[in-house]
């Protein structure tokens, strides 16, 4: 039987550490600032387990029926965490409040448990086989939870199920702890009761884990929800008001049909149309195939590589029939190739030199964001552009985010590009800048396809001019060890929606 016990302490670990990174990943995506989230989150997760240890020693009576109540709560705040935190965040003005006092909780429920469990075993085993038993199967527990989270629970169960399936395990340690301890209980009947109960609750969570994710939604975007899909590394919604589709990630913006045209088009025809015969384009982000559409103009493009790196959001926008119908199907089109990686590795690995690279990262929420846009990137990029090609940086507004644009663009100079910054306005964000770099000097193109719904040959120089109001400003440029620009942009956009 020891080694059931030593497996109850496996799953405890395992259980814990769910709750802990899924807290802090779906701060990372409610919040953004991955980095902080995180840090705040863990330190914050494993004070609470040293109160909760230190607590423990004032359990002093009915230590095993102590334990298994632990587990059941453990279970059940641990397990609908995730639940109480969406709708938290889409129902009330409280987020951060209630996020870190579900931590806490959990935390110190947590740090209970493995301080009991080794005062309730010392009886049966050796003092130091205990310690080592419980720790070593504690951390490969924690080890197991690690492996699991990204490759798994996330990507095929969601965050919302995950802490739920989690929680079951918890209230099953529970309930079968009845059993093997019934000789110290007096009545365990009380507590496979509420256990059973504490089961039943979640397991309808579990089924109606699509309705708590889909309330969360509808409360949190302001037009139906299409669309709910998390992956392994975003969430991504759809939403749809009459014939506007916007596209969301981890809860930011990307577009919105009725205007995504102006913005992709000032993204890519001011560097293609300055390209006569341009064959080879590489398309950085861009899985949505938004920007593959206005290259697919160019009858000379020969080939076009586009690196991103969520295959669930280029498989969706190859697939879905309102997107594919949006994209012009750009995504299946023969003459483009897309491979599902972090463009920074890809660019390191890959040999191939293009005419032309379109950049359409997200902004620079998070520092996982923030190392595509730093000089150590740019200096890599210019190993794969021909000598007279171009590249064109999506940089956020330069009106909103106006010191953020301008590391931008001090950031490529001083990663030895030749950069032209310019602008252009899309109703669903305001002005937004884009920065134009190569090797030579640029001028804008006399001519632009036709068929375009905003550029036209006469307004596109125009894009490259800057109101007062946006001109340049210091600012440091973003370097890979200390990344300036995602702090520039967290301090704009948090001013601008207080």
């Amino acid at each position: 039987m020891a080694i059931v016990l030593f497996i109850s302490v496996f799953l405890i670990a395992a259980c814990g550490l769910i709750y802990e990174l899924i807290a802090g990943t779906l701060a990372s995506y409610l919040l953004g600032d991955s980095v902080l989230q995180f840090s705040t989150i863990i330190g914050t997760y494993l004070f609470a387990m040293g109160v909760g240890s230190w607590l423990s020693k004032f359990l002093r009576r009915g230590l095993v029926a102590r334990f298994i109540s632990i587990e059941i709560m453990v279970g059940v705040v641990g397990g609908f965490s995730s639940s109480i935190l969406f709708l938290g965040f889409a129902h009330g003005e409280g987020f951060r409040p209630l996020l870190y006092a579900v931590v806490m909780v959990v935390g110190v429920l947590v740090g209970l448990e493995i301080p009991l469990l080794m005062r309730i075993l010392k009886e049966r085993f050796e003092f130091s086989d205990l310690v080592a038993n419980v720790l070593t199967f504690d951390y490969l527990g924690a080890l197991g939870a690690s492996l699991l989270f990204p490759l798994l629970l996330v990507p095929k169960l969601g965050l919302v199920r995950s802490a739920i399936v989690f929680g079951l395990l918890n209230v099953g340690v529970a309930f079968w702890s009845t059993w093997f301890f019934r000789e110290q209980l007096g009545r365990p009947w009380r507590l496979r009761i509420t256990a059973g109960l504490a089961f039943a609750a979640l397991a309808a969570g579990l089924i109606f884990a699509d309705d708590i994710s889909n309330a969360a939604d509808n409360s949190l975007y302001a037009d139906d929800v299409i669309l709910s899909r998390q992956t392994r590394y975003q969430r991504i919604v759809l939403t749809r008001w009459k014939d506007d589709i916007r596209l969301f990630l981890s809860s930011h913006l990307q577009f919105s049909s009725r205007d995504e045209y102006r913005y992709h088009e000032a993204l890519v025809h001011p560097v293609l149309a300055a390209l006569p015969g341009v064959k080879r384009v590489l398309v950085l982000g861009g899985g949505d195939g938004l920007a593959a559409r206005e290259i697919l103009r160019y009858d000379s493009v020969e080939s076009i590589t586009l690196v991103d790196l969520d295959p669930e959001m280029t498989a969706l926008f190859r697939s879905h029939p309102l997107l594919k119908q949006l994209n012009s199907d750009s995504l299946n089109s023969p003459r483009l190739k897309v491979h599902n990686a972090d463009a920074f590795p890809w660019l390191e690995q890959s040999r191939d030199v293009f005419d032309a690279v379109i950049i359409d990262f997200p902004d620079p929420t998070n520092f996982s964001l923030g190392k595509l846009y730093t000089t150590a990137f740019y200096r890599l990029l210019k190993k794969h552009v021909s000598p007279h090609g171009l590249i064109v940086v999506q940089s956020t507004s330069p009106l909103f985010a106006r010191q953020s644009y301008w590391c931008i663009v001090e950031t490529l100079r001083l990663a030895g590009w030749r950069t032209s910054p310019y602008h252009a306005y899309v109703p669903s964000f305001g002005e937004w800048g884009f920065v134009l770099a190569g090797q030579q000097p640029y001028e804008p193109p006399l001519t632009v396809p036709t068929g375009l719904r905003f550029l036209t040959s006469a307004n596109v120089r125009g894009l490259f001019e800057f109101p007062r109001d946006m001109q340049p400003v210091a600012a440091e440029p973003n370097r890979l060890n200390d990344q300036v620009l995602v702090r520039y942009y967290e301090a704009e956009w948090r001013s601008i929606s207080r």
